[in-house]
């Protein structure tokens, strides 16, 4: 496209192809404004435990996943680390299907020089790694959470009221969500100082931010059911979040910020 904007690095996550809740439209409707020199899909790109359940795959899923590939056909760099929804993934690291290569994790270089460890995030959740039939109970709970959000979202746009995400709302009223979220993201951070880097990009939580955490730049790229949310690279190295909810419609609110939520945790 002509009037795309083109970035030197470009970061998705949680897209969750596969579950009715994936803004499949949305995500197209970026990819065709938006180009970049690699593309690195941060996991929980298809979502394999909601397909195990039933199979929903309409054509927007199969209209992402040609977009995808035709990027990689014209020579975009495209990086597949999968997260814990597309785990049968992880049985393929240094794949390459259709000119998209898969890898665990991967160290990126800004063009600034600066180092990120680019990882979904899965393995620092407790819960997915030691109880995964929790894991399952709390999806099945957030899947509930998204139909209620999608039907609000349309009384309010017929009220002509902005995009309000009741699912994204719901987690920060709970004390232990927002625990959740700030432990999440210093443990994150902490990995990122073992591995002697600048900072650490992953998805996992749904919950875009980008902030420093004790010298460690932190950015969480989001999700596609919720925030529709990615970030992109320019070639200095600077890291902006993009909020997509097309070029016509009002953009999301933006993520809560830090000072908030530290007095969150604090009450």
């Amino acid at each position: 496209m002509a009037n795309a904007r083109h970035f030197r690095t470009i970061f998705l996550s949680d897209v969750h192809l596969g579950s009715k809740a994936a803004r499949t439209d949305l995500l197209l409707d970026f990819l065709r404004h938006h180009e970049a020199d690699t593309i690195i899909l941060v996991g929980d790109i298809v979502d394999g435990w909601r397909l195990k359940r039933s199979w929903h795959w309409p054509q927007g899923c199969n209209d992402v996943v040609q977009k995808l590939l035709r990027k990689a056909r014209k020579g975009t760099r495209i990086v597949y680390i999968p997260g814990n929804h597309d785990e049968f993934l992880r049985d393929f690291p240094g794949s390459h299907f259709g000119g998209i290569e898969v890898a665990e994790r991967v160290i990126h270089e800004a063009g600034d020089g600066k180092r990120y460890l680019v990882l979904h995030g899965d393995e620092f959740d407790v819960v997915v790694r030691n109880a995964r039939l929790l894991a399952y109970l709390g999806d099945w709970a957030y899947d509930a959470a998204i139909v209620i959000n999608i039907g609000l979202s349309a009384v309010r746009r017929r009220l002509g009221m902005p995009y309000w995400s009741f699912s994204a709302w719901a987690k920060l009223q709970v004390k232990q969500a927002v625990n959740f979220i700030g432990e999440f993201q210093r443990v994150v951070a902490d990995e990122a100082r073992r591995n002697n880097v600048d900072g650490v990009i992953c998805g996992h939580i749904h919950h875009a931010v980008m902030e420093d955490i004790d010298g460690i730049h932190y950015i969480n790229t989001g999700d596609w059911v919720e925030s529709c949310t990615a970030v992109a690279e320019h070639q200095d190295g600077t890291m902006e979040m993009i909020r997509w909810h097309g070029l016509d419609t009002v953009p999301a609110p933006s993520p809560v910020p830090a000072e908030i939520l530290n007095d969150m945790k604090a009450a």
